[in-house]
């Protein structure tokens, strides 16, 4: 017998594959809206810098539509800043994007661990800090950029790519410095006292990277930053990822978070008749000071249940549709199995609320 859970218990207890009174409706991605900003009162761009505002804003959804997470920051862009990338913060509804590399070259890429303490790192930190006080009964889910994503905002990423193909081993020692630091800033996150870390990495995606250099060159590091995230942990990787979604399956994340064109069901299907099990780690030397000195990550350990988030619409159903449609969608993903009720990726700033709503209706409606 499974007793009514409050919405915190409902997601970790699916992400810790326990059984939980009903599929929870979350986000593991961008939640920051307009009539949300406007409503409570932390519209951005002020809300990505003052950590006030973020938590409010962060805590909106949960708080205006009965969402169950609570989410922070709002962007991909907060390493990158703190590594020397140039960035435009946007405006009440579009989201800070890069500007300017902060490297040349990936061979010019040094990144010192002070930027821990730089840009708007110390604001998200502070945020994760005043939601924990607050107590409140959902998950505090905090989003990091995926180390390949990272690197391409740090030296462009159709440079990124290209080197890929002409200069393997420079993109390897990049790759491994930003892993790195995607660890130590994952730590500092668990130690404010998030409850899950998204690890996002859109570049990933196969109508960007092919799914062989995805396994070859990404997926080893996703499986090293999986193993030494101490919270739960989701990873989201946008677009048509069916082609990856077994090595997705196969990283250590407690969840992968896919978007609506991908069928739940033929995903579930997919993983299920793979071996998917817990990678095993090797390090090399060098760790723990951003240096690079290499990993590997082998298969092997006992099977575990990859969980899946997903996936109504957002650049279409949650913006543009109206909440009978989210509904619609909503069911259907809970008909076809998603272990979590989600969107399919970042909010759209200019999404309505009553379509959040929906989503929770739709559950609702579903386990009645």
């Amino acid at each position: 017998m499974v007793f009514c859970m409050n919405a915190r218990e409902r997601v970790l207890n699916v992400l810790s594959d326990v059984q939980a009174d009903k599929t929870p409706v979350t986000c593991f991605t961008q939640v920051g809206i307009v009539e949300a900003m406007q409503k409570v009162g932390a519209p951005w761009p002020e809300a990505h810098s003052d950590p006030v505002k973020m938590a409010t804003l962060g805590a909106s959804l949960n708080r205006l539509a009965g969402l169950e997470a609570v989410r922070i920051p709002f962007c991909l862009t907060v390493e990158a800043e703190a590594i020397g990338c140039k960035v435009d913060m946007g405006t009440i509804n579009r989201q800070p994007s890069i500007r300017g590399p902060a490297f040349g070259s990936p061979s010019q890429a040094e990144i010192d661990p002070g930027f821990l303490e730089k840009g708007r790192v110390p604001a998200v930190l502070e945020a994760i800090r005043i939601l924990k006080k607050e107590n409140i009964d959902a998950p505090l889910i905090v989003g990091i950029t995926g180390p390949f994503t990272l690197s391409g905002h740090l030296v462009e990423t159709e440079r990124l790519v290209k080197m890929m193909r002409t200069n393997p081993t420079v993109v390897d020692d990049l790759l491994d410095k930003v892993t790195d630091a995607s660890v130590a800033y994952s730590e500092k996150i668990a130690e404010a006292g998030a409850d899950v870390i998204t690890v996002n990495e859109p570049s990933a995606a196969p109508e960007l990277i092919d799914p062989l250099s995805f396994r070859s060159t990404i997926k080893s590091r996703l499986q090293y930053l999986a193993g030494r995230i101490k919270t739960k942990k989701v990873l989201h990787i946008c677009g048509a990822s069916m082609p990856i979604v077994r090595d997705m399956a196969e990283c250590g994340f407690d969840a992968i978070s896919i978007e609506d064109k991908v069928d739940i069901a033929k995903a579930k299907e997919t993983i299920k008749s793979g071996a998917v099990s817990r990678p095993a780690f090797s390090v090399g030397g060098g760790f723990g000071g951003f240096g690079g000195g290499g990993f590997r990550a082998g298969g092997g350990g006992p099977p575990r249940a990859v969980k899946i988030a997903g996936n109504v619409s957002t650049a279409k159903t949650l913006f543009t549709g109206k909440p009978e449609e989210v509904k619609e969608e909503a069911l259907g993903a809970l008909k076809a199995g998603t272990d979590l009720l989600a969107p399919a990726c970042g909010i759209a700033p200019g999404s309505p609320l009553a379509n959040i709503r929906a989503m929770i209706e739709a559950r609702d409606e579903y386990f009645k």
